[in-house]
């Protein structure tokens, strides 16, 4: 079994490929290393993962088919996980072009290798549950509307599942969307909240609460969504089998991957402050553009199909990711 990541040296791609390399899979890792934020860091997951003889990583651009070609090429690929995208709602505000290039054109040259891939059983790759949108209905299930999207971002994430249905559809290759909600842990990205509010905590600066702190996501620990990820893609869609809950003949279905467990902004706040010890200066701010006010995943499918469940609370997930945090800075 040869498994293809994108994004490896990514927050979610580094753990996955974690995952199969400590299991004795072959892993082949891609990431361009783009500067969305520190290289460092980046550096530093991709050198944990090279102490695993099973592990390759290439230094290139998947929006670039030419080097994805000839990366590939000869290689048995019997999975894809695509987990490699521009990723940050509120970036796409300010670099469109970024997220054209590698969540439109990257998906589409995945799909291109998939289809030219004869020892392919499944591509799975990641969506987001910003394709929710505007929906005001709690929990989002994967059969509510995603047709308002409320960012670029979401918006090239809703058109990667519509172009996967047309390639199974068109080409019977096997996939599974996942929808992965609020994903924090140890080597989590710089830009998200947990690393952006211990930082903060740490160095007596204060924090950004957006909404006034009304606001709830449904916050899920990183171990969490790579069981999830593993259950996913040990069951390719079959042709025929009404996948989608929408009676969808193509072998291609979609999964949210979240806790089930919406806790508030402050909530929050306050296990980070438990977890490091001190408490935080807040200053409180209206709404950004693009973010939505809750998150909550519908995992009712994901459970019934494979079992997943979560089983890490908030507080013990944050005090995982504080210690990482002083441990990774030498604090």
């Amino acid at each position: 079994m040869t498994i293809l990541v994108t994004g490896a040296a990514g927050f979610i791609g580094y753990h996955t490929a974690k995952y199969y390399c400590e299991r004795g899979y072959n892993v082949i890792g891609l990431d361009n290393l783009n500067e969305y934020y520190t290289k460092r860091l980046k550096e530093a997951r991709i050198h944990q993962l090279s102490a695993h003889k099973n592990f390759q990583f290439h230094h290139a651009d998947f929006a670039d088919k030419t080097a994805l070609s000839r990366i590939t090429d000869g290689k048995k690929i019997t999975h894809i996980i695509h987990l490699g995208a521009q990723a940050g709602v509120r970036y796409s505000l300010k670099n469109p072009e970024a997220y054209v290039e590698s969540n439109l054109v990257g998906h589409v040259n995945l799909l291109e290798l998939a289809r030219s891939t004869d020892s392919l059983e499944h591509l799975v790759y990641a969506s987001s549950s910003s394709v929710y949108g505007a929906n005001i209905k709690q929990p989002f299930a994967e059969t509510d509307p995603v047709n308002l999207p409320v960012s670029l971002y979401a918006a090239t994430k809703r058109s990667n599942e519509l172009m996967s249905q047309s390639y199974a559809h068109l080409y019977e290759i096997p996939q599974t969307g996942m929808r992965l909600f609020t994903v924090y842990g140890p080597w989590g990205r710089p830009d998200m909240a947990p690393w952006l509010f211990t930082d903060a905590i740490f160095n007596n600066r204060p924090i950004k609460v957006f909404n006034h702190g009304n606001m709830a996501r449904d916050f899920t620990y990183i171990d969490d969504i790579i069981d999830g990820i593993a259950k996913i893609t040990d069951i390719p869609p079959k042709k025929g089998a009404a996948n989608n809950y929408e009676n969808n003949p193509a072998p291609h279905k979609i999964y949210n991957i979240g806790n089930n467990k919406p806790e508030s902004l402050l909530k929050f706040i306050t296990c980070l402050e438990t977890a490091i010890g001190r408490s935080a200066i807040k200053i409180f701010e209206d709404i950004q553009d693009g973010d939505l006010k809750e998150t909550t995943a519908d995992i009712s499918a994901l459970q019934k199909d494979t079992g997943f469940t979560p089983t890490t609370e908030l507080q013990d997930g944050l005090n995982k990711f504080v210690h990482w945090f002083k441990t990774y800075h030498e604090l």
